[in-house]
């Protein structure tokens, strides 16, 4: 594997070295609509990357054929040089891929500490000290540990969401929209959090709207636009453009 030196840019964690995920060429269709037009796309180990793009731009459709829920018709999805995009979404986990999709998608009627025991389902056992981890990382899901999760706050649920992907011990995490429909307050906490993940090891590909907070965690950024890649970068450099400012800033043209 080639080995490419990268200082950090802005926010996220310290200094990466190679590249994790590749994405060569890829192309999605869902039935006759091509979704993915033919994109590159790299994420180095250690790196925070943010993907944005407004609805449609292809974002979670780009995370779902990583993740292996989808298959590309054309192009290669690389995990450590090695291809991906043939392997089934639930046999991805055991190669440290993890996906926190978008909405959460906790099981309602299991209690917190069943949700992420379930994400540790690729081990014989569930691991005490990932579990006490998690509980660490969010403290609120140790206080309710025994709750279901169908009466968590949209907050809750979205630190379980996370929590159980991280049970798997993912090298890959996948973030699809952790801000959606949450106060300022809690987005916030999700962001520190996320950051704090970043920083214990675990390499992040986010999928944002809320663009100003995704590149301030963020190392490097891409711009989808109608399944294609508009823009990208180091993170400052994205937010300083004046067309990234207009588009996802709500800020007119100076």
């Amino acid at each position: 594997m080639t080995t490419t030196e990268l200082e950090k840019d802005a926010g996220g964690a310290g200094a990466v070295t190679d590249n994790l995920l590749e994405l060569k060429g890829v192309r999605v269709f869902y039935g006759a609509i091509e979704a993915i037009k033919g994109i590159d796309l790299t994420v180095r180990k250690g790196e925070i990357v943010a993907l944005l793009g407004g609805n449609g731009a292809g974002k979670t459709t780009t995370l779902r054929t990583i993740s292996g829920m989808l298959r590309p018709r054309h192009g290669e999805v690389l995990l450590h040089d090695e291809r991906i995009d043939g392997i089934k979404s639930h046999e991805l986990v055991r190669f440290g891929v993890g996906h926190v999709p978008e909405g959460r998608r906790v099981f309602a009627r299991m209690t917190v500490r069943e949700n992420l025991e379930m994400g540790a389902y690729r081990f014989k056992s569930v691991d005490s000290a990932e579990m006490d981890r998690v509980f660490t990382l969010f403290p609120r899901l140790a206080e309710r540990r025994s709750q279901l999760a169908g009466t968590l706050s949209g907050g809750e649920q979205q630190m379980l969401a996370i929590g159980r992907a991280l049970m798997g011990k993912p090298e890959l995490l996948l973030l699809d929209e952790p801000s959606m429909g949450l106060a300022p307050l809690i987005v916030q906490q999700i962001f520190d959090i996320v950051e704090e993940i970043n920083k214990q090891g675990t390499t992040v590909l986010l999928v944002e709207q809320n663009a100003t907070q995704a590149l301030a965690l963020a190392n490097r950024g891409y711009v989808l636009e109608t399944g294609e890649i508009a823009m990208s970068g180091p993170s400052a450099d994205l937010l300083a453009d004046s067309r990234i400012r207009e588009a996802y800033l709500g800020e007119g043209a100076a």
